[in-house]
């Protein structure tokens, strides 16, 4: 079940990548609100607190789809390769 969800998130790497750069832009945008509502109006902060949400989720999803790509190559890798446990054949 663990290994299936592994796999599905991680089968597109380039899709993941796109979602955790998508979050990351969200993010900075996110930050900058945050900062000029500091000097500035209130309610820009606000609104930077809203994008930060979805920024954190995308950023979020985004990386746990690379970790699951790169943690399903390592399942792969560790696979058995040889079933047959008599070594002396």
């Amino acid at each position: 079940m663990l290994k299936q969800l592994i796999y599905r998130l991680g089968s597109n790497p380039k899709l993941s990548l796109k979602r955790f750069f998508r979050g990351l832009a969200l993010f900075v945008l996110a930050v900058m609100f945050i900062s000029i509502g500091y000097y500035t109006h209130y309610s820009l902060q606000i609104i930077g607190v809203i994008i930060l949400v979805p920024a954190l989720f995308f950023a979020g999803w985004g990386y746990c789809g690379i970790f699951a790509n790169r943690f399903s190559q390592v399942l792969k890798d560790m696979s058995p390769k040889h079933h047959d446990p008599d070594l002396w054949k």
